[in-house]
Formats: C-alpha cells, sequence, structure tokens
C-alpha cells in the first residue's frame, strides 16, 4: 500500500485500513501495542491525538514505513495538453 497523506484524517483512514488488511481488530492491534482496544478506537478516530512515537510503532506492527519527501510545486501538477499527431 503505498499512500500520500495531507491531512490527520486521511492519516485515520489509512491506519484503520491497513489494520484491516493486516487481518487485525482494533483490540488485536491495540495488545500488540500494550495500549487498550478503546485508546486504538480513538486514535484512528482522533489521529491527530498520535504522536510521533505511537505513529512509528503502529506502522511497525502493521509492517509499514513512513517516507517523507517534497511535495511538487503547483505548475508540475498541471497535466500537459497531448501534442497533436504530426506536430
Amino acid at each position: 500500500m503505498r499512500q500520500v497523506l495531507s491531512t490527520p484524517t486521511q492519516l485515520g483512514l489509512l491506519l484503520k485500513a491497513a489494520r484491516k488488511e493486516a487481518g487485525l481488530s482494533q483490540a488485536d492491534l491495540a495488545q500488540r501495542l500494550g495500549i487498550s482496544q478503546s485508546r486504538m478506537s480513538h486514535m484512528e478516530l482522533n489521529p491527530g491525538s498520535i504522536s510521533m512515537a505511537q505513529l512509528l510503532a503502529i506502522f511497525g506492527v502493521l509492517d509499514m514505513e513512513i517516507m517523507v519527501g517534497s511535495r511538487p510545486a503547483a505548475h508540475q501538477l498541471m497535466v500537459a495538453e497531448p501534442t497533436p499527431p504530426g506536430w
């Protein structure tokens, strides 16, 4: 799974999807992290409450990694018009 995240809401959705893809319930993941199921639920619903250490621990259990890079400039996001044949 490869995902670009721009908002905390996207992170919550990603965590839930990755957990389910791994075949884990919130209780299963919480147990592996040493936290309560209710805390796991809170983190999925309120991902802004997750510390970097917690996020790295979650990603470790889910066999995921964080990659950081620069955003493309706005002009690089524009789609070029196709060149007509024969030009």
